[in-house]
């Protein structure tokens, strides 16, 4: 037989990973203000490896328009701005031998909305996430019946995991408005 609270609990961390993958992704998206998380996918050819910027390069915001990056090793320079150029950031470095800077540009209407969508498509992937826990977890109830849980429990259980699924969904629209609202603002 299944314990009911360890299974809720179970579902209840899914449903926490799926809201922290899309804080994660909503952070790296941006939205007309200098960020370093934009740049934490950005990954640099260094010594014959592969790693990310931050292991390389001393990433900060000096100011809203402005990213600097200054790498420990003045050599890795190059690798670090043909890493920025490959990546999907689509901002072209500046170098002056020492400091290389990225100016984030004002985005255009245009792609305000394309931001928006795309913040709202990753949004949708997270939902369709939680709904899936909440599926397979109800699953896991029914076939629990068989076993010998009583329905008395298992509606209860039911009614607690559609609370959680509600709490998850209402976080993520939550989280999506913010990011929309931060993108829209000029």
């Amino acid at each position: 037989m299944i314990d009911v609270k360890e299974t809720l609990q179970e579902a209840q961390e899914r449903m926490e990973m799926a809201a922290m993958y899309l804080e994660e992704q909503l952070s790296r998206i941006r939205a007309g203000r200098a960020n370093v998380a934009i740049l934490d996918g950005v990954r640099v050819e260094s010594y014959g490896m592969t790693v990310p910027l931050n292991q390389v390069a001393n990433v900060t915001a000096p100011d809203a328009r402005t990213i600097a990056i200054r790498p420990f090793d003045k050599k890795a320079i190059r690798d670090i701005e043909k890493a920025i150029m490959d990546s999907d950031v689509g901002i072209t470095p500046e170098n002056n031998g020492e400091i290389i800077r990225l100016g984030i540009p004002q985005p255009t209407e245009e792609r305000r909305r394309e931001l928006t969508k795309q913040c709202n498509k990753i949004g949708e992937k997270t939902k369709i996430e939680v709904r899936n826990v909440r599926s397979e977890i109800k699953e896991k109830l029914k076939k629990a019946i068989k076993d010998g849980l009583s329905e008395d429990n298992e509606k209860d259980a039911e009614d607690n995991l559609q609370k959680l699924h509600d709490q998850f969904i209402k976080k993520i629209d939550d989280l999506l408005d913010v990011k929309n609202k931060e993108i829209m603002t000029v």
